[in-house]
C-alpha cells in the first residue's frame, strides 16, 4: 500500500482546488478593525445559511464554544451538557478555568440523548442559594462519543423547550452540524432553529483548513466578539483562509455540504466490511454493548467506532505499517473516520490492511 489513508479524524482533510484558488485571490482587510471583506462575507453567509442575525469567525470548535460560554453565563452560573460531550471532556476545562461556570453533566442514553426528564430535574432552584444559577444548555450535534449520531430534530426542539421554558438558552455544539443536516435531511435554517446559539467547524468534514463559526443574535455575537479578542483570537488578514469557508458552504458543485453524504456511505462500507472481520468486535461504552458483533447500522454518519479481540496498540501499528491510520478511542475502542479526499476504493484498500493488521496481532492479549 503505497498511498497512506489517514482516518484519523475528518480534520486531516486538505482544502480542495476551488478553496485554494480562492484563499490565493482573496481580498483581505484587518479583522480586529471589521474591514476585512471576505471574512465580512463569511460571517454573513454563515448567519442567513442558519437562520440568525450574526456570526463570528473564531480559530477553532473549542474557542467557538468558549466563546459562547463566556458571552451566555456571568461567572458562578452553569450549564447543563451530557457527560461526554465535547464541552465537558475534551476542551481542556475551559469552561472551569476560563468562564468560571461548573457543568452539571447529565448521563446519556446509547443514541447520545440526555433523557429530557434528567433534563428538567437538572435545572436548580434559583431561591437556594447553595446552588449554582443554570444559565444554559449545551447538545453536540453530532454526537462523537455514541458513534457520530445525528440527534433527531424532535429531541432538540424539546430540549430547546424545556430550556426556554425556564428561561435559559440552548447552545449547540455544532462541530460536524451539517454532517446531521445530511443525515436527518433537513435544512440547516430548521435543524439552528430551535437553538439560541451554535457552533459549526469549516475545518472538519467541511475540508476547510482552518476556523469555525459561532452564529446566533447581534448582541450576542458582538459579547462573543470581545470574549474572542480577550482570548487573543483577534486576527488580521484571514480572509486569506475565510475564503475557504465561503467555497466550503457553496451550494453549486464545489461546495462541501451535499457531498458528505458520500463520507456517510463510505463509512457505513467500512462498517460493514469490518464486521465481517473475524477479530473485530462492538466497542462498549454508550455506543453499543461490549462484546457482540459489530452492528454496521451504528455508522450513521462518518464515525466508524469498534474494537479488536486483540491488543489494540499492537492493532494499530499493524495498520500503520500498512498504510492506514486510527486512532484508539474511548473505552479500549478505535475510531475511523471518514472524509473529503477518501473515496470507495480507499475504504476497500482500509478493510483489507485490517484483515491482515488482525492476522498478525492474533494470539495477542484482548
Amino acid at each position: 500500500m503505497t498511498t497512506r489513508i489517514d482516518l484519523r479524524s475528518d480534520t486531516v482533510t486538505h482544502p480542495s482546488p476551488a478553496m485554494r484558488r480562492a484563499m490565493a485571490e482573496a481580498p483581505v482587510g484587518d479583522d480586529v478593525f471589521g474591514d476585512d471583506p471576505t471574512v465580512n462575507a463569511l460571517e454573513v453567509k454563515a448567519a442567513r445559511l442558519l437562520g440568525k442575525e450574526a456570526a463570528l469567525f473564531v480559530t477553532s470548535g473549542t474557542m467557538g464554544n468558549l466563546v459562547s460560554m463566556m458571552a451566555h453565563l456571568p461567572r458562578g452560573h452553569e450549564a447543563i451538557a451530557g457527560e461526554s460531550t465535547h464541552t465537558v471532556t475534551d476542551e481542556a476545562g475551559n469552561h472551569a478555568v476560563v468562564v468560571g461556570a461548573p457543568i452539571r453533566a447529565l448521563r446519556e442514553q446509547a443514541d447520545g440523548t440526555m433523557a429530557l426528564r434528567d433534563i428538567e430535574r437538572a435545572f436548580s432552584d434559583p431561591d437556594d442559594p447553595h446552588q449554582a444559577l443554570t444559565g444554559l444548555v449545551i447538545v453536540e450535534q453530532t454526537h462523537a462519543h455514541s458513534g457520530g449520531r445525528a440527534l433527531p430534530m424532535q429531541y432538540i426542539d424539546d430540549v430547546a423547550r424545556i430550556a426556554h421554558d425556564r428561561g435559559v438558552p440552548l447552545h449547540v455544539d455544532g462541530a460536524r452540524f451539517f454532517n446531521a443536516v445530511v443525515k436527518l435531511g433537513v435544512s440547516p435554517e430548521r435543524l439552528a432553529a430551535p437553538a439560541d446559539t451554535v457552533t459549526f467547524c469549516l475545518s472538519k468534514g467541511l475540508s476547510t483548513p482552518i476556523g469555525s463559526m459561532v452564529v446566533g443574535s447581534a448582541p450576542f455575537i458582538h459579547r462573543a466578539r470581545r470574549a474572542r479578542k480577550l482570548l487573543g483570537g483577534g486576527m488580521r488578514q484571514v480572509g486569506i483562509v475565510a475564503a475557504a469557508g465561503l467555497i466550503a458552504l457553496d451550494e453549486g458543485e464545489d461546495g462541501m455540504i451535499a457531498r458528505m453524504a458520500e463520507d456517510h456511505a463510505n463509512a457505513r462500507r467500512l462498517a460493514d466490511g469490518l464486521a465481517k472481520l473475524d477479530g473485530v468486535i462492538s466497542p462498549g461504552g454508550i455506543a453499543q454493548p461490549e462484546g457482540t458483533l459489530l452492528d454496521p447500522e451504528r455508522a450513521v454518519t462518518n464515525f466508524v467506532i469498534f474494537s479488536v479481540a486483540r491488543d489494540r496498540t499492537a492493532f494499530l501499528a499493524a495498520l500503520a505499517a500498512r498504510g492506514v491510520l486510527m486512532v484508539p478511542y474511548n473505552d479500549g475502542s478505535v475510531r475511523a473516520v471518514t472524509h473529503y479526499g477518501v473515496g470507495a476504493a480507499d475504504i476497500d484498500r482500509v478493510v483489507e490492511a485490517a484483515a491482515e493488521a488482525l492476522k498478525t496481532t492474533e494470539g495477542t492479549a484482548a
